[in-house]
C-alpha cells in the first residue's frame, strides 16, 4: 500500500512537472502565446487607426474641392489652366560644387 501511494505520487508529481515545465501548453508556452495575443491587439488597434484616418481623409477628398485641388497641386504638380508654374531650384552646397568641379578639372601638367 505504501509502495503504491508513493508510486501515484511520483506519477503525480511527473505529470505535475510536464504540465508546468513542458508540452505544447505549459505555463511558459501559454505566457509566450498571451505577449504574441497583446502584441498583435497593439498592431491591430494601431491599423484600426490607421484606417480611420485613411477613411476621413478620403472623404475629405471627396467631399472638399479645395483639399483636392491643394494635393493636386502639391503632389502632382497641376495647375489651372492660364496659371504658371514656377519652380525654384536647390541652392547647390558649396561642397559639392568643389567636388564636382575638381573632377572636371585637368590634372596639373607632371614637366
Amino acid at each position: 500500500m505504501k509502495r503504491l501511494r508513493l508510486v501515484l505520487l511520483g506519477l503525480g508529481a511527473a505529470a505535475l512537472y510536464f504540465a508546468v515545465f513542458g508540452g505544447e501548453y505549459s505555463v511558459f508556452a501559454l505566457r509566450r502565446l498571451e505577449q504574441q495575443r497583446q502584441r498583435e491587439e497593439a498592431e491591430l488597434r494601431e491599423l484600426h487607426a490607421e484606417m480611420a484616418r485613411l477613411r476621413a481623409r478620403v472623404d475629405s477628398l471627396r467631399s472638399d474641392p479645395a483639399t483636392l485641388e491643394r494635393v493636386a497641386r502639391e503632389r502632382y504638380g497641376m495647375i489651372r489652366a492660364g496659371e504658371r508654374l514656377y519652380r525654384f531650384a536647390p541652392a547647390p552646397d558649396s561642397l559639392e560644387d568643389d567636388a564636382d568641379s575638381a573632377a572636371f578639372r585637368r590634372p596639373p601638367d607632371p614637366r
